[in-house]
């Protein structure tokens, strides 16, 4: 079981997407467990003000640094023994290997800046991790955590229904996803290739081999980069490559 405590200004953004389809689900059988907490609930003042202007002048305003260490504090938030994620554009950028790292902890907090940005002692004192889903800027950090959470839910035994899906997703293997199909087989002339209906599991494996080579090699080749090919797939690609027209310009 793993369990999310998600602190932002607007949790009300959250109930939809988590009492729907499989997270719904994963909640419901305990195998994931989201706690939502409002930073709001942590003011002092009469207006629940979580923000104020910036010293030395500037645009915007900053998230406060007392209601989230009092969220934190109340929660019994130790960064010395849980991921204490600040998401943000200057974090380390989202994909499916750190999916696969945080699924591996029982518990992880999630912090949902706002506004023009955070105090600096949120990030250097409270948080110690800062992960960003891509190169732009969001209105706050509420749906990176949805993004967040989903990916990782997904990766908890018993979340998906086949244990294997997650495991022949595109990336979790250092490649896209090769082609799938289902019935029917034929469909307006548009027919699935023999080899799927063939029954033979050794083709088939082969065929979904080498297609999520050149899936990957056509969209993309960084990731080809990255992997350590087989003398087989170094021949599959090279073939790929010649009859490619726009091979020459990979």
């Amino acid at each position: 079981m793993i369990r999310f405590d998600i602190l932002s200004t607007f949790p009300e953004m959250f109930d939809s997407p988590f009492s729907s389809s499989l997270l719904k689900k994963a909640q419901e059988k305990g195998l994931v467990q989201i706690c939502l907490h409002n930073i709001r609930d942590y003011t002092e003042d009469r207006h629940r003000m979580t923000d104020d202007a910036p010293y030395g002048g500037g645009g915007g305003m900053l998230m406060k640094v007392e209601p989230v260490d009092k969220t934190l504090r109340s929660i019994g938030a130790d960064r010395e023994a849980i991921p204490i994620v600040l998401l943000t554009p200057q974090g380390q950028v989202f994909n499916q290997a750190v999916a696969e790292e945080l699924s591996r902890h029982s518990r992880i907090v999630l912090l949902c800046g706002h506004y023009e940005g955070v105090d600096e002692r949120i990030r250097t004192k409270l948080a110690n991790r800062e992960i960003s889903i891509g190169d732009y800027v969001l209105t706050g950090g509420e749906l990176p955590a949805m993004i967040l959470v989903d990916a990782v839910s997904r990766l908890v035994p018993g979340v998906l229904g086949n244990a294997e899906s997650a495991s022949e997703d595109s990336l979790s293997f250092g490649l896209l996803e090769y082609p799938q199909y289902t019935r029917p087989s034929e469909y307006r002339g548009w027919s699935v290739p023999e080899v799927l209906l063939s029954g033979h599991h050794k083709l088939i494996t082969e065929w979904r081999r080498k297609e999520a080579l050149k899936r990957t090699w056509l969209r993309r080749p960084d990731l080809i980069e990255k992997m350590e090919l087989t003398e087989e797939d170094r021949k599959f690609l090279r073939e790929v490559r010649q009859n490619d027209p726009e091979g020459g310009d990979r």
